[in-house]
């Protein structure tokens, strides 16, 4: 190995070492690769030359690539080595591979379905700040409102818009920086979806595919509560790249959360963890802490079924204010205890995503075979 190819080693060493502040463990163990090459001096002076250390994360977390950086550099100049070293990072967000047989969604590289079973639990507000946190960190972020018969996107993110027609489909609208759309959109905010199972299954699939969604590294998919046809069709006709489970620690919700993992693996959709919802009262007087729908929900599901407790969120009045606002608490509040909790579990989410494998169909032509 030259020595250039031995100092470039050591800066991978170092630089691997620092550790991610949100997630814990080093960069390295959380998949941030390393890769260093030359940068020559225009004036073509050797000892100009600096290599180029470019930390590559392959989930959002744009809030914390200035306190990474300034690690690394601290840890590069303790190494005598900070002069030769241009370090900085850059995200590279790519699609994953879904459920064999289904057709991709144009627009969109990663769909997380977020689901509950259960009604009451919160998922709509989980699901919402998923999505922000997720455009808080740098993603292209969209939420697309499966809920056909009680939609909540149109109140929670304050858009009373009608959706435009496009060529070839429906343009998404916009705000807080997000993609959305949902049936809310498309009827009267009074209007009840007087449906069967089938005709409100069409409607969801073709707001799904018909939007045109512009470039997205993930579109969250609220899903309707429970376990029935509109929910195993979006399982198994909708390219999900992973669901995440929203629950209580009441016993009733986390009886309908398990029934919503069961599901998900029958249709070999993988779930990237559960979220417990309204975990804990904290009184804002005293501090006091009151668990009014018992405790240990996330626990279970982790035990039983191996998913991954990503995050729990305290009972909170202002985050239920900020969503009845309109304007969801990582919006509202990002540094806010709530919002940070919100953005923990949304980058947990995304880091079991990004150690799936690629999904390289894009790479190949499409064949088409015809008889003349």
């Amino acid at each position: 190995m030259t020595a250039r190819g031995d100092i470039a080693e050591k800066i991978a060493d170092i630089v691997g070492a620092v550790g991610e502040p949100v997630l814990g463990g080093t960069l390295a163990e959380n998949g941030v690769a390393v890769e260093c090459d030359d940068n020559n001096g225009n004036d073509g002076d050797k000892s100009a030359e600096k290599i180029n250390a470019v930390l590559r994360f392959p989930y959002p977390a744009q809030t914390s690539h200035e306190t990474v950086l300034a690690e690394c550099r601290a840890r590069l100049q303790k190494a005598g080595i900070a002069a030769a070293v241009a370090v900085r990072a850059e995200t590279k967000i790519h699609a994953r591979v879904v459920q064999g047989g289904v057709q991709r969604v144009r627009g969109v590289k990663n769909l997380i379905a977020v689901a509950s079973a259960k009604g009451g639990v919160g998922k709509s507000t989980t699901a919402a700040n998923i999505a922000l946190a997720l455009a808080l960190e740098g993603a292209r972020a969209g939420i697309l409102d499966a809920d056909i018969y009680g939609p909540s996107l149109p109140v929670m993110l304050g858009v009373r818009e009608r959706p435009q027609e496009s060529k070839g489909g429906i343009a998404p609208l916009e705000s807080l920086g997000l993609q959305l759309m949902s049936v809310g959109f498309l009827v009267g905010e009074d209007q009840p979806m007087v449906w069967r199972g089938p005709m409100a299954t069409r409607a969801l699939m073709q707001l799904l595919r018909e939007t045109q969604w512009d470039d997205l590294d993930y579109l969250i998919l609220d899903m309707p509560p429970g376990t029935g046809d509109i929910q195993l069709t979006i399982a198994q006709q909708a390219p999900v790249t992973g669901a995440v489970v929203v629950t209580t620690p009441q016993d009733l919700a986390l009886a309908d959360a398990k029934k919503g993992l069961v599901m998900f693996n029958k249709v070999s959709i993988p779930v990237l963890g559960a979220v417990e919802n309204m975990s804990v009262y904290v009184c804002p007087k005293c501090g006091e802490e009151t668990r009014i729908f018992g405790e240990g929900a996330g626990e279970v599901l982790a035990k039983e079924y191996g998913a991954e407790l990503l995050g729990a969120i305290p009972l909170s009045a202002e985050v239920r204010a900020d969503a009845d606002g309109g304007r969801p608490t990582v919006a509202a509040a990002p540094e806010s205890e709530p919002a940070l909790r919100y953005r923990k579990i949304a980058r947990r989410a995304a880091k079991k995503i990004a150690q799936k494998a690629r999904d390289r169909t894009s790479a190949f032509p499409q064949i088409v075979t015809s008889e003349t």
